[in-house]
């Protein structure tokens, strides 16, 4: 391997361990109220995202990555 390929290798192993050590934070218990707040949610309306996560398990007769477990019979 030449000298400028190992350090080409060396600065993208460099660049990935800085991304990945970025990722990683503490949330102090007095910043959680601020990340739990309503507007972080992907859904915006929960109960009628319950509702058709529980129409669609009633329908198909199975329960798709929800944590749940039913039949087709739309009881849980």
């Amino acid at each position: 391997m030449t000298r400028t390929g190992r350090m080409v290798l060396l600065t993208l192993a460099a660049l990935a361990v800085a991304m990945w050590t970025a990722g990683c934070a503490t949330v102090q218990p007095w910043e959680r109220a601020r990340l739990a707040n309503p507007c972080m949610v992907f859904d915006y309306n929960g109960g009628q995202a319950d509702f058709a996560s529980h129409w669609q398990s009633a329908r198909e007769g199975s329960s798709g990555g929800f944590g749940v477990q039913g039949g087709g019979c739309g009881c849980k």
